[in-house]
């Protein structure tokens, strides 16, 4: 029995070498099995084991080839993951099939070279199969990797490995280091459990069990740990999803019933509630044509002591300038406006090269400017609150740069673009991220779903249901302090990532040396 154990490792490379073509397959097939391990299927353990198939896939492989197979495993998970792109823009952006189809694979195309940068990358200059590959170079490259793919070319950080442990015992280190953080503690658990396959010496093995256990239990740990405190009494929130059809939302002849819409299921929540939150653009038109309208409702809801917060577009055509705002109605009227715009959806970058776009793709409200990257924060409910619009949630760097003010955090969002798939349930997931990271209470409005109300820890408290007209009442804890992600951020990861690949690389050539 001890025999075969030790002869699995040869007779799994062996297999590697003899048939690499089938290798190439269950490397993309492991891929695509990834994105169970995302909302709304949650798998979480899928996130540890089937990057060990890439592990292996790399074992004997040339650096072309190990590029090859890290493309395809991006393939496999961006190609199931992000399928939905192709739905804003062809059932909503009125795009042509192929180009919707065309556009949406180049954009997997980009995100799988990610993968496959670090399949060469470690074959070419990092060490050998061992201990450094698994432990130090390959979790901390994919990491590095990872938070390089939320910033470079205005940043896409969908899909990031730590999302997918949300609910597992390593979410529990979001508040510690975030996302980024937890993407590479399941990656150096792969390392790990490889390890233990490969490895004949039991004090090998033992340790791998050890450092394992010990990961997981710290991570155990930090989730114990009370980082902020409750400040203020509880805030009672209703959130209105107003389950608008995309197709209609922005023709003028809807605006009357949408408004009346969202107006009747919000005035009995008047005296039972002190912030009525509606969606992103709930108010399909710019303030300056609506201003009766909010002029009403703003006298309305400081006679009944209530603050609204809706999305709204602002700005002239006199000016030219156009944001996509956040307005808080009642006591006081102010703006946030939305600073982290989403290319093509809502601003068209590299004009000159990309014009042809708008030949083909009809998107409402496409031309956009972004708001300060940093506005004073809104007031609703008597606390200041940090807002983010839609896409903007993806950016847990930008989310904490509204602590340690905001005792709380609003996120409207319009995932109606997406229809039934898996997206609104990937973006609730990541906005329970952002709330974990920084110990907060976040209420979210969509349009058409997935609204709720999430806690300090990242549960959610209650949660509207899809596609249907609906009312989510709760209340929300305001929150102060700190927690050491909203305090330093990305950059202790990112520096500890750097340091554990020059150590490897460093120990690698010594070890070189002397042989």
């Amino acid at each position: 029995m001890a025999r075969s154990r030790r002869l699995l490792p040869l007779q799994m490379n062996e297999f590697a070498q003899r048939r690499p073509l089938i290798v190439d397959l269950l490397v993309f097939i492991a891929g695509a099995l990834l994105t169970l391990a995302f909302a709304p299927f949650d798998l979480w353990p899928l996130a540890i084991l089937l990057p060990i198939v890439l592990l292996w896939s790399w074992e004997t492989a040339t650096p072309r080839r190990a590029a090859l197979r890290g493309g395809l495993f991006g393939l496999g998970l961006f190609g199931f993951g992000i399928y939905w792109i192709f739905i804003s823009l062809h059932d909503y952006g009125n795009a042509p099939a192929p180009f919707a189809a065309l556009a949406t694979l180049l954009v997997v195309l980009v995100m799988a070279l990610y993968p496959a940068l670090v399949g060469w990358l470690l074959i070419r200059w990092g060490p050998a199969p061992g201990l450094l590959r698994w432990l130090l170079a390959f979790p901390a490259l994919w990491t590095l990797l990872d938070w390089v793919r939320s910033w470079l070319l205005t940043g896409f950080p969908w899909l990031a490995l730590g999302y997918s442990q949300i609910d597992a015992p390593l979410g529990q280190l979001a508040p510690a280091v975030g996302v980024f953080g937890i993407g590479w503690a399941t990656l150096l658990s792969a390392g790990l459990l490889w390890m233990l396959v490969n490895r004949r010496d039991w004090r090998l093995q033992l340790g791998g069990f050890g450092l394992l256990a010990m990961l997981w239990l710290g991570a155990w740990t930090l989730g114990r740990v009370d980082w902020v405190e409750p400040t203020g009494t509880p805030l009672r929130i209703a959130i209105v999803q107003g389950n608008i059809a995309q197709d209609q939302k922005w023709q003028p002849s809807v605006l009357d019933e949408t408004l009346h819409r969202y107006v009747q299921l919000s005035l009995p929540e008047h005296g039972h509630s002190d912030v009525i939150l509606w969606p992103e653009t709930a108010i399909p038109m710019f303030y300056e044509e609506v201003r009766p309208f909010i002029g009403a409702l703003a006298q309305r809801a400081q006679e009944d002591g209530v603050d609204y917060v809706t999305g709204i577009p602002t700005g002239s055509w006199e000016t030219g300038i156009f944001h996509n705002s956040v307005a808080s109605i009642g006591a006081t009227l102010n703006f946030y406006h939305k600073h982290r715009l989403l290319p093509f959806g809502e601003y068209l970058p590299l004009r000159g090269f990309f014009m042809f776009f708008r030949d083909w793709v009809t998107i409402p409200m496409a031309d956009f400017t972004p708001g300060d990257r940093d506005q004073p924060l809104l007031q609703a409910g008597g606390q200041p609150a940090g807002v983010s619009i839609c896409f903007e949630a993806v950016f847990g760097s930008d989310i904490r740069r509204a602590l340690p003010e905001a005792t709380w955090l609003i996120n409207v969002s319009n995932d109606a673009w997406f229809k039934d798939s898996t997206a609104p349930h990937q973006h609730l997931q990541i906005a329970r991220m952002r709330a974990l990271e920084v110990g907060r209470f976040m209420a979210r409005a969509t349009n058409t779903g997935v609204s709720a109300i999430i806690d300090d820890r990242g549960r959610i408290v209650i949660q509207g249901k899809q596609f249907k007209e609906d009312m989510i009442r709760g209340e929300v804890q305001p929150r102060r302090g700190l927690t050491p992600y909203a305090h330093w951020g990305d950059a202790p990861t990112v520096i500890l990532m750097v340091a554990l690949l020059i150590i490897s690389l460093l120990i690698n050539r010594r070890t070189l040396a002397t042989v």
